[in-house]
């Protein structure tokens, strides 16, 4: 089973101040809409978002059906196929999601420690 592409959404106070200091770090700007208080930064293989007023906490992203460059792969683990998986091993995974829907969905579950993981499909 395959969880997609991997990254942290940041849950920042200011999106500016964040992006400066990544920006010194050696991240540069990959995708996002300061307008709407979301960056997303890589450096190398290394992606972070930037959430301003977006999320209560920092989360662990995974995103079925993207490369690293948010590419659309032809071949992933469907959001749905993904939701009932975690379901059957018996985690929370929320809300089902429709099975006979296609396309983007999205599903959050929580580790033990109260983290949140967001298994979020764009394609």
């Amino acid at each position: 089973m395959e969880l997609g592409v991997f990254s942290v959404s940041l849950n920042v106070k200011d999106l500016q101040v964040s992006l400066a200091f990544y920006e010194k770090l050696g991240f540069d700007v990959f995708h996002g809409d300061v307008a709407q208080g979301w960056l997303i930064l890589q450096h190398g293989t290394t992606t972070i978002g930037l959430f301003q007023g977006m999320f209560p906490r920092n989360i662990l992203t995974f995103n079925p059906g993207w490369d690293s460059q948010a590419k659309a792969l032809d071949d992933f683990d469907d959001v749905r196929v993904l939701q009932k998986a975690f379901a059957e091993r018996g985690l929370d995974a929320g809300q089902p999601i429709d099975p006979d829907s296609q396309g983007p969905a999205s599903f959050m579950i929580v580790d033990p420690d109260g983290n949140p993981i967001l298994i979020d499909q764009h394609v």
